[in-house]
Parts: C-alpha cells; structure tokens; sequence
C-alpha cells in the first residue's frame, strides 16, 4: 500500500557549516557549487539526506567526508525551508555547524574538495540562505560560549592567553579588554598553565597553556 500519494514529495537535504580558527580570525570552510542549479556560486558543503539515515547520521557523514575527521563537535542550527530557497525543487535543509582545529585537516583533503578557508567577516554572496544559515550558527556558538568552553575545539592542544582572547574576540565580533580578559581566564581552575614558553611572537616568548577537562567537569560556576 502507498501512504502520503495524495501529497507533493519534499527533498531534504543538510548544510553543513565547518568553522575554523586561523591567523587570529574566525574562518568558515567554503567552496564553488559543483552542481546545478547555482553552478559556480559560492556555497556551504552539504547534501541530501539517504533515505536509510536520518538527519543526524546524514550531517555526520557529510563532515566526515568534507573534513576526513571524526567525533568532532556538531550541533544542529536549525531548519531552512523558505519555498523559493532553491530554484531546483522544493527543498528544506536542515544546517549543523562543526567546530575543527584548522591544523587537523589534511590539506590534500582541502584541495580535493575545492574547499578554502574564508574569514568569516568577509564573507561573499552565498548559495541560496547560506548567509543566513552562518549569521544563525554564529549566534547560537557565541550564546554556547559563555557556558560551555567550546571554543577549546578550534585550538591546539597548546596556546598562549593572547590565542584564546583573539578566539573569543573573533567568536564575538568585538575586543575585550586584556586585564580583565585574563582576570576571568585565572579563576577558570581548568586552564592549565605549563612550563612551556611559545617563542614564535617575540624573544621573551609567551607562556602556553592547556583547557584540563577534569577540572572543568569539577567547575559548576563556568561562565565568561
């Protein structure tokens, strides 16, 4: 028996919004359309959803195809389902952001892809609602950082201080002031300070630090 006939059928498809963090810029991974229609604009990385998977599985497969990394941090931004949104069929696309350290992707992987990394702040026109689709996925990790230290997932596993202001400067869209910055940053009991020093800025060098995720699963008071 067939179900729904009665109805018009809808394509869904996933959009999938990779950022980045590079040369003290918050980035997002873009890259030309290789199909019709839009063939050529510049657009997020996505595809349509198999019918044995569901969103979730589709939006993982998706960044794991793009990025060739695994377990990252993903979270659903939300639905984008505007009738005229894509001037092939009736599509609804469900976008996902993920948060990856730039140094993790293989660069032949990048190339393959025809993918770049794009600051963020100056982004070209879009496929279709992608603008639209990182202005929401921006908001919702800014609204996730004052709670939860995601921002961690676009760093080394070793940065100074000056890093992680220029990470939640870029993530903010605005400068903060680096006494009280780092104020903050010393009653967060799980950013750990090392004994190394990163000599890459200057000859008296910067020391390094790491986020400790046991001392962080101990805070109960983290908001910045």
């Amino acid at each position: 028996m067939t179900y729904y006939s009665q109805h018009a059928k809808v394509w869904v498809s996933v959009d999938c919004i990779i950022f980045g963090f590079d040369e003290s810029k918050l980035k997002v991974l873009i890259g030309r359309r290789q199909m019709d229609p839009g063939r050529g604009e510049w657009s997020l990385y996505g595809g349509f959803v198999a019918a044995d998977e569901s969103i979730d599985d589709a939006a993982t497969r998706t960044v794991s195809e793009l990025t060739g990394l695994n377990n990252l941090y993903m979270r659903q931004v939300g639905a984008f389902g505007r009738i005229d949104r894509d001037p092939g069929e009736r599509v609804i696309s469900i976008a996902y952001y993920a948060l990856i350290n730039v140094k993790d992707y293989d660069e032949r992987l990048r190339l393959d892809h025809g993918v770049e990394w794009m600051n963020i702040e100056a982004l070209p026109k879009l496929y279709s609602d992608h603008n639209e689709m990182i202005r929401k996925a921006r908001k919702l990790m800014r609204q996730k950082l004052r709670t939860e230290p995601v921002g961690f997932r676009l760093l080394p596993d070793l940065f100074t201080l000056t890093q992680l202001q220029k990470l939640y400067e870029a993530v903010n869209g605005e400068e903060l002031d680096k006494r009280n910055f780092r104020k903050r940053i010393k009653e967060m009991g799980y950013i750990e300070k090392t004994e190394l020093i990163d000599k890459t800025g200057s000859k008296r060098g910067a020391c390094l630090y790491r986020f400790n995720k046991r001392a962080y699963h101990e805070d109960p008071n983290f908001k910045l």
